[in-house]
């Protein structure tokens, strides 16, 4: 099983854009990086994250539910779309149905980190509930922001080049 759709199911189907808004520190570069590969962007948060209407951009506002957001973007998903979370459930479910995945930091997760990660992730949990304290994520930096737009466009620019061949 590949990590990321073959270059047949890249053909197939057009790329779209599918964001866990919710807690998105990075909607800004994706609508701008978005706009120069007029690449459809759909924004998903529940209606405790409100989400500004803008040009171009679908926003779709999911009930309060814990996962509610992950859902409805699990179910929307399609080989070679692209989904950008930092939610490791939801990249797991994304890479299944072979979309791309990418972090607010402009990580890929792929099928050969993905068990490391949620299995980190299990352990941490694991941690606290035995009351142990654990480190939340860094806080994001001009330099997180730089090389998501920069992961974020050669991705983009590989799917274009692939389209116009």
């Amino acid at each position: 099983m590949t990590s990321q759709p073959t270059s047949c199911q890249r053909e197939v189907f057009e790329l779209k854009i599918i964001v866990d808004g919710d807690a998105c520190p990075v909607k800004s570069e994706i609508i701008a990086t978005a706009r120069i590969f007029s690449t459809p962007v759909c924004m998903v948060a529940s209606f405790d994250h409100r989400l500004p209407q803008v040009e171009g951009v679908e926003t779709v506002q999911v009930d309060r539910s814990s996962q509610s957001a992950d859902m409805f973007i699990a179910n929307k998903v399609k080989a070679g779309d692209l989904v950008i979370t930092q939610d490791f459930g939801l990249a797991c479910l994304a890479i299944a149905k072979h979309a791309y995945t990418l972090s607010f930091r402009g990580e890929t997760y792929t099928d050969d980190n993905i068990d490391y990660l949620l299995e980190r992730r299990a352990e941490f949990a694991k941690r606290r509930r035995q009351g142990a304290r654990t480190k939340g994520p860094r806080p994001l930096t001009d330099d997180d922001r730089k090389r998501f737009q920069q992961n974020l466009t050669k991705l983009l620019q590989e799917k274009q080049e692939k389209r116009e061949v």
